[in-house]
């Protein structure tokens, strides 16, 4: 009686073991999104962080040329920023596994 009962349930369970976990197509079609628009939004993403960095070396000159010659700090903020920027270009591409 009792393995009846769980060959019962093995056979009424069989259909859900079988299937793909739920998700999977979503994930597919996430992923195959990401490498379409991966390379277009990495370079706007450049663009912008090449015209914010002419906005910051041209503040850094000015605030220099004005007479303000302590600016360790926004040269180390901007030199950090544009390695930020560098950085986590390569850090999306080997998440996403983009070549």
């Amino acid at each position: 009686m009792k393995t009846t009962l769980v060959v019962f349930f093995f056979v009424l369970s069989l259909p859900a073991i079988c299937q793909a976990p739920p998700g999977v197509g979503e994930f597919y079609r996430a992923s195959s999104e990401v490498n379409r628009w991966y390379f277009s939004l990495s370079d706007m993403v450049l663009v912008l962080g090449a015209i914010a960095g002419l906005l910051g070396g041209l503040r850094v000159y000015s605030n220099w040329q004005s007479g303000k010659h302590h600016i360790d700090a926004q040269v180390m903020g901007w030199f950090f920023s544009c390695l930020f920027l560098s950085i986590l270009g390569a850090v999306l591409r080997a998440l996403f596994g983009i070549h």
